[in-house]
Order: C-alpha cells, then structure tokens, then sequence
C-alpha cells in the first residue's frame, strides 16, 4: 500500500465561530481569508498535500456556500488519481435527525462517508489553525511508538496553559494524565520535561494542538460501540483512552497559533510582515496552496511602504502603508494612510463605468478612498470606504457592534461588503 493510501484526514470546519465573528456572519470559519490571498482550510489542506496525504475530508455545517466554492474550484486533481477533497456537510438522515454536535460527533456521522476509503489511519485536523507541520513523521513517530493515537502537542508558558488541554508524558512519551484548561493554581502539577530549549523559554507545560492520529479501526470502535453519546475529543473520547490505550504525544516546536478569536486572527495576520516571520509563506517546501487567480500584478505609485505584504492585483497610490497586509485586488487613494491593518481586498473590478455611477449615486466605489486613515482595522471583502474616512482603533475604544462594523480588543472590523460614507470617524 502506497503511503498516501494509509492513511486519510478529516478536517474539522468547526462550530459557529462566534468568536471570530463579524468574519463568521456569511462564511464559515475555515473560509475566512488570510495573508491577502489564502482562506484558513488551505493551511491543514497544504499541509496534508505537503505530507503527501492526497484524501481529505472537510466537515463542515454553518455558512458553508462559500467553503463549498472554494474547495470546488481549487482542489483538482489528476483525473488519474484516487486524490480528492470533499466536503462534508452536516446532514440530517433517517437514522440521525441531528446536525454536528461537536468534534466527535462531526467525526461519527461523517464515518459512513469514510467506509469505501481504505486505510489504516484516520488523521483529524483543526480546520483553523496556522501552522506548518510534516504529518509524515507524526506517522512514523505514532508506528514506532506502538501508539494506538497520536496527539500533536505543543509546549506552552504559564499564561497560555490555562486555555488548553494540558498533558503529561512517561518516559517513553505515551500520555499518563490529561487535563482540559487547568486553573492556575494548579499549574505547578502540570509540568512538563519539554527539552532544555522550550524550558529555556519559560514553556514548560505540553498542550494539546487538537491535532489527532487514530487507528483506524480503534476510532470506529470508540466512536461508535465505546462512547456511542460522546460529542467531543478533547473533552470526552482523549481522557476517557488515556488508561486504556497506548496514547502517544508527538511534540512540535514549530510556530503553530489557534485562530479562535479577532485578536489573535488580527496578531496572526500581521506577523506575516516581520521580516523573518515565524509563518514562513516562502518556503519551497512547505508551499500554501490555494485558488489560482489569472491576476495582473500589483501596481503602486507614490507610496512608502513600511513592513507590508501586498497581495497580487492592487492598485496603490496611498501616501504610506506600514505594518499592514493588503488582500487581492485592494485599491487604496491618493493621500490614505494604512497602519497595522487587514485588508481583505474584493471578489472583483469595478470598471470606470461603474465607478462612475456609483459616484452619481453618492456611493464610494470599492476600495479605501483619498486622505483616509486607518490605523489597528481589519477591513473585509468588497467594503467601500470613502474619502477623508478616519478608523483609528485601539484600546481607548471600547467593544460595540454597529450595523457596519464592530470593535473587539481595540480592533475596528469592517463588515463584509459595507458602505462607509465620506468624512465617517471612528
């Protein structure tokens, strides 16, 4: 059996994502754009294709028009090849009148999907997380270890444990105890041997990435005949398979980061414009694939530019963008200024003459308009800023939710497809 064939991944598109929302009110989570160019499901995706994983699965059952989209008109393969990916969306059977109610519930009504795909591993995937991880040693680690699951596991700092589900390794590195969010006043309990670097660090404590490999016939069994009621891995199915089976923790001290709220989208989004970010978008082989766009290249006149990525086919004549990332097909006016901000571009062009009815209209054409400034914003698809607007956020604001834009953390987030007119301040 070929490597590829050994093994298949599901990919988990979560919950609501209310935390992530206003990004979240059409659109699942894993179809959120990041970086400018990519959507969060290319992230585990590129990293299966990466580990030469060519079958996935992508479980999905809120806001899912546009991951449907996605998927479709991205991931083709060889038509002489078994690759593929698939959604999976949540739907209602006469056996099972009920949509996902958690992890592994997702998991156990997808399993009748998995049944004609042979393998002997199941691998279970985040769908939003950012990270680059080679999945093929995670697989040698779980078979020479004798494991019966595999958890990816990551060494956190005392104010990160808390927010995670904690372990703790024998010396042969299977899982001994596990505990879901520990409070801090227990933390000392819960310490790890995690290696002279990560200790060095302040990271002593291994978290669970949410990252699993399963035996394949193990993950039926305790899906379906073991924990039949059980909704949830990591709060459920890992504690209960602690004692009972071989459960290995596979460590990675790569850059890896949850994307589960506006801040830490909006951190992630912007470390990509240090010059050595820890998300390296320039490796040869850890490529991020996503849709492929027949789009000119960026074009930019008269403007500073200060720690930046640009995606492909902008046009720029802003006076300065610092600390920013500007999404596919950006326009931004003479005069703007663009500080630590996300931008997620437009789905489109507009012509001249669109522009120009639109202006007939009072209506600001898609894009950032002239003299504006926006400072700690993350704008969305297809918003239509006009001119002398001023979105200075920060943390003299406080949280709100507005028609047109919300503010979480000091972050302005303009939504998906809103007109804000000209001289507009917040």
């Amino acid at each position: 059996m070929s490597f590829s064939n050994e093994i298949v991944a599901m990919i988990l598109g979560g919950g609501a994502g209310t935390r992530l929302a206003p990004l979240t009110s059409n659109r699942s989570k894993p179809a959120v754009p990041i970086a400018g160019k990519y959507r969060l499901v290319d992230i585990p995706i590129s990293n299966c294709i990466n580990s030469d994983i060519h079958r996935m699965f992508v479980l999905t059952q809120f806001n899912s028009a546009s991951l449907n989209r996605h998927i479709k008109n991205t991931y083709r393969f060889s038509a002489f090849s078994d690759a593929f990916v698939d959604i999976l969306a949540a739907e209602q059977t006469p056996d099972n009148p009920t949509w996902f109610q958690g992890t592994a519930d997702a998991v156990r009504q997808s399993l009748r999907h998995l049944a004609p795909f042979p393998s002997e591993y199941v691998l279970i995937l985040s769908g939003d997380q950012l990270y680059q991880m080679d999945f093929t040693e995670m697989l040698k680690n779980h078979k020479e270890s004798g494991a019966q699951i595999s958890i990816a596991t990551i060494p956190v700092g005392d104010r990160e444990a808390p927010e995670f589900g904690i372990l703790k390794t024998d010396e042969h590195n299977m899982i001994s105890s596990f505990i879901e969010k520990p409070s801090k006043d227990i933390l000392g309990e819960w310490t790890s041997d995690t290696g002279p670097a990560m200790q060095q660090k302040g990271r002593n404590y291994l978290a669970s990435m949410g990252i699993y490999i399963f035996n394949r016939k193990l993950l039926l069994d305790l899906l379906l005949k073991k924990h039949p009621d059980a909704t949830d891995f990591g709060k459920e199915i890992i504690p209960s398979s602690i004692n009972e089976y071989q459960v290995a923790s596979f460590q990675y001290e790569g850059y890896w980061t949850d994307i589960g709220n506006i801040y830490s989208f909006f951190e992630a989004n912007l470390e990509l414009t240090s010059d050595i970010p820890e998300f390296n978008l320039f490796d040869n082989t850890k490529s991020i694939y996503t849709r492929p766009r027949m789009l000119p290249p960026a074009k930019i006149s008269g403007t500073t530019l200060e720690k930046t990525v640009i995606a492909e086919g902008c046009i720029i004549n802003a006076s300065r963008i610092e600390h920013s990332v500007i999404g596919i097909r950006s326009r931004i006016g003479y005069g703007s200024t663009v500080v630590s901000c996300y931008l997620m571009g437009s789905d489109y062009y507009e012509t001249i003459e669109d522009i120009s009815r639109d202006q007939n209209k009072g209506v600001p054409p898609i894009g950032i308009g002239r003299r504006c400034y926006l400072r700690n914003c993350i704008i969305d698809k297809n918003c239509r800023i006009g001119d002398d607007v001023r979105l200075n956020g920060g943390a003299h604001l406080e949280n709100a939710d507005h028609e047109l834009y919300t503010v979480k953390d000091g972050i302005i987030v303009v939504k998906k497809g809103a007109i804000i007119p000209d001289g507009f301040v917040i």
